[in-house]
Formats: structure tokens, sequence, C-alpha cells
């Protein structure tokens, strides 16, 4: 696997490697919904990798919003980075406990939308990390604050109203992560939406679709790009990404990454906010 820092992943065998590097930044993103009854910093407090903190993207977020983390300002994210101990020097890495990496994805976003490109998730995440039986540790570690300095991509963000006039103007793809059932509207979701089904136009590619269901990790190129080609995604157009909660919609960001799609846009308020405003279309 290419370890070069603008590639999104790394294998375990290269970050087993390299844990000793003090220019290596890792970050468990382990993040559960509330009524799982789970919690990532309790579980992050069990075990974690070596030298990893905890990234929360609840917390990590604008809390003014009603809407599930939400991107933070510029100033918010470079400044709670920073107390993490993240500058701007180092390459981060991010995992979680979930099949695939879903929040780790988000992360992984996150940190590009700030300007940060030196980021890649851990192919595999804790799952392979540790059925492979590499090191973890319980002890919580305390970073040293760092300066970190953010600079605002808007380009890799689309808010809803960018995807409404997108509907109209027909500017750019819609790429749904969600599995189908709840892409047509038959199967509910655990956050609260006051109406099921998805944006017209959108096509369907569920992330889990993007993952071999035995490891864990991103498919190999060539079969990601049959994946798009499959929902009908053009590479060489335009494309937003969107899902339940700006969530599984980054790791389908990250597999357009890979295939050479460096600027997909994500929806951030996804179906959480679209479901809730009153002039957004809805199909099923």
């Amino acid at each position: 696997m290419n370890t070069d820092t603008s590639d999104a992943l790394v294998s375990s065998e290269w970050l087993a490697q390299h844990l000793s590097d003090p220019a290596i930044k890792i970050l468990d993103c382990t993040w559960h919904h509330p009524s799982t009854n789970l919690d990532g910093r309790t579980q992050y407090r069990g075990r974690h990798l070596p030298g990893s903190v905890h990234f929360d993207i609840d917390q990590i977020a604008d809390k003014s919003s009603p809407l599930p983390h939400m991107l933070p300002s510029s100033e918010d994210f470079a400044h709670k980075v920073g107390l993490l101990g993240i500058s701007n020097a180092d390459r981060v890495i991010v995992y979680d406990r979930h099949y695939g990496g879903s929040a780790a994805g988000r992360v992984w976003w996150m940190f590009r939308v700030f300007g940060h490109d030196n980021v890649a998730l851990l192919d595999g995440g804790f799952g392979k990390w540790t059925k492979e039986k590499k090191p973890a540790e319980m002890t919580p570690v305390r970073p040293v604050p760092a300066s970190f300095s953010a600079s605002f991509r808007p380009e890799l963000v689309a808010t809803s109203d960018a995807v409404q006039s997108l509907l109209h103007s027909g500017g750019a793809q819609l790429v749904d992560a969600r599995g189908p059932g709840k892409f047509d509207g038959t199967q509910a979701d655990v956050f609260t939406f006051k109406r099921q089904g998805h944006i017209p136009g959108a096509v369907n590619l569920p992330w889990a679709d993007l993952v071999d269901p035995d490891t864990g990790e991103l498919l190999a190129s060539d079969a990601l790009g049959a994946r798009f080609a499959a929902a009908g995604v053009d590479l060489a157009k335009p494309i937003v990404t969107t899902c339940a909660s700006g969530i599984t919609s980054c790791m389908l960001a990250l597999a357009l990454y890979r295939l050479g799609v460096p600027n997909a846009a994500v929806h951030d308020g996804a179906w959480a906010e679209w479901s809730q405003l009153d002039d957004t279309p809805a199909a099923a």
C-alpha cells in the first residue's frame, strides 16, 4: 500500500513500524449513536492504539446547531485539534472500531476541509489491528498542546442550499451512502427524521459495499471504480456525497479520493437536515 503523505490510507503493517515516529499523531475516532448505549471515549479508555488520543466528532463540532456533529468553525477546530497535540507538521492517522471506519472517515474529511491533507485512515481499523495481535494499551494519553492553523476549503462542503441549487441546475451528481432500506424509506434510521426517503436524483451506493467484509479494509481501486460505475457515477463530473448525518458520506469521499477525485464535496447536514426543511423535496 502506498504510504506517501498524499495517500488516504495506511496499512496496519506500516503504522506498526512507525508508532515511535514523533511526527505521527494517531486519533481514535470511535463514535456510537446514543441509542446503542455504547460510548467511544469509554472504549478508548479500555484499549486503544499506543500513543493515540480520542477525537469526539460530537464535541469537535458546531455545538450551536441542533443537527448532529456539524462542522465547527475553523477557529474552534484549530483550537481543539491543537489541544490534542496536533500541529500542521504532523502526519495524522485516524481509526475507529466500526467495520470500515466510518467515523474515522469523517475525521479524515474534516482535516482536509480545514486545510490539512497530511491525514490518512488506518485501513481495517481497530478490528484488523487487534486481530493481528498488534499492540494496544489502556493508559490514556495526555497530549502536549500544539499550535494548529486551519484554512477552510468551501469546495469540499455542500450545504443543503447548495444541494437544492444542484437539483435545479444538474451541476453535480449526488451519491447517497446509506443502505438501500434507508435510501428508499422502508427502514427507519437511528436518527429521528421528519420524513423518510432520499433526495430526488440521488443514486444509492451503500458505503459498506466499498469495504471488504472479512477485513474491514477499503476495496482495491479497480473494485472501487467498478462499484461507482455500476451506480452510474461518472468520475469525470462533479460529485456530492450524502448520507444520514454526514458520517458515511465521508467514506464515499475517501474512496473517490483514492480514485483520483480529490474534490468531491460532502453534504454536511445530510438527510438529518434535509428531512426537516419545509421546502426540500423527497423521493422514495
